[in-house]
């Protein structure tokens, strides 16, 4: 095996290889390089002092459920603007009695941008944003990853999907290895 043709190998899971990138080139799309990356306990503590702040009832917004919504959303590519938008969601939201749903959403992703932090949802948002707003940022990933294997490619959601789209574009070098029956992420919408 030639070794000298391995040496610019990336390996690792979405998240980690996004973060990557993310380090990388984050003042791209307004965060700095050494943005935090909160957990799951960090992004629902936010969620409960935004619920707090705004006076809901706890009951009725649960922290968890808002922050699981909140993950939901983000991918299946659904912004605060979009959900803004969108009538069919903002109905299912007054029907369930969570109308400021949006509110908490809204306020969520601008804590997080004011903080310079991003949740483990908001590497692959971002990344995403870095590539749609960035042809060349783009076009140099495209180069560096001219193969592209997914493992476990039965649990890409849809999100994840339009990023590795994005950097197979031009290579159009792409292998996956999965089994639907195998799937263990169906609620994050894979």
């Amino acid at each position: 095996i030639n070794t000298q043709n391995i040496t610019n190998l990336w390996i690792g899971t979405f998240h980690s290889v996004f973060a990557k990138i993310l380090r990388l080139e984050a003042e791209k799309i307004g965060f700095e390089y050494n943005f935090t990356i909160l957990d799951n306990d960090d992004s629902k503590n936010i969620v409960k002092r935004i619920i707090k702040d705004l006076s809901l009832d706890k009951d009725v917004y649960k922290a968890n459920e808002m922050f699981s919504k909140i993950s939901l959303m983000k991918n299946n590519l659904i912004t605060p603007e979009k959900y803004r938008r969108s009538e069919d969601l903002i109905e299912k939201d007054k029907s369930t009695l969570r109308s400021r749903f949006i509110s908490i959403y809204s306020r969520y992703e601008l804590t997080c941008q004011k903080n310079g932090s991003m949740d483990f949802d908001s590497l692959l948002v971002n990344t995403l944003t870095l590539f749609n707003k960035s042809p060349d940022t783009l076009e140099r990933y495209q180069d560096q990853f001219k193969y592209t294997l997914i493992d476990e490619f039965q649990d890409t959601n849809i999100l994840q999907l339009e990023i590795i789209k994005k950097i197979v574009e031009k290579n159009n070098n792409l292998c996956v290895v999965g089994d639907d029956s195998q799937s263990i992420y169906s609620f994050r919408g894979a």
